[in-house]
């Protein structure tokens, strides 16, 4: 019989619970992931909410309009925020300090994350005023995703907990953050682990977590 019994801080059934190979890294930056409700509804398999587990120092929040939403504005009134977003006029990170000069940083700093398709993206974007209105960031990947239960739309496109690596990494090389290498190195563990498991699962097509409809008969 299939365990249904749900981990209620990976929100995985407890048969895969991924907490055990969480790996939490503090920071300096206080990051805000924002889930679309449909990334939210596949919540078992998006690495959203395993990157809000392995940062003490983040939140998350569902939604598509976030103009009014309270905690939100509050976070971009007490900090200097930027959103991770590839627009024209994003400051790239790879190549680039947040700050033209270090000293014009008054606040600590605050990084809002999306985590959803690409489409569902644009329009949080477009319906979040207060969203629009923030310094966006990026940086340039030419690595691949490691996410291969999920066909990602370019190339170049990561998932959530992966960009949120390259984004830390980026930001230690800036001394904005001072992680050690160990914690880079450990950060993806849930995430190698959930992508192990499902494939394991995907392989095995007999397996308790895979369900079948029952064929009809025709003269049913």
């Amino acid at each position: 019989m299939t365990d249904r019994v749900k981990c209620y801080k990976c929100y995985r059934p407890s048969s895969s619970c991924m907490c055990e190979h969480i790996h939490k890294i503090p920071t300096k930056t206080k990051f805000i992931i924002l889930m679309h409700p449909k990334e939210y509804k596949k919540i078992k398999n998006t690495t959203g909410h395993l990157t809000n587990l392995s940062l003490p120092n983040s939140e998350l929040f569902v939604g598509i309009d976030f103009t009014n939403h309270r905690v939100v504005n509050e976070i971009i009134d007490a900090y200097d925020s930027f959103i991770l977003y590839p627009s024209d006029d994003a400051i790239n990170l790879s190549i680039n300090h947040p700050y033209e000069k270090e000293h014009q940083r008054k606040k600590a700093m605050a990084v809002f994350i999306i985590d959803s398709t690409w489409a569902c993206s644009i329009k949080m974007l477009r319906e979040s005023r207060n969203l629009r209105a923030l310094k966006c960031i990026s940086f340039s990947n030419t690595k691949l995703s490691e996410f291969k239960i999920k066909k990602q739309p370019k190339d170049y496109c990561l998932s959530t907990i992966e960009s949120t690596l390259t984004l830390l990494k980026l930001l230690n090389r800036w001394k904005i953050e001072d992680i050690k290498e160990d914690d880079f190195n450990n950060f993806l563990n849930p995430f190698h682990k959930m992508v192990q498991y499902q494939l394991k699962h995907i392989q095995n097509p007999l397996a308790n977590s895979i369900r079948f409809k029952k064929k009809r008969k025709l003269n049913d």
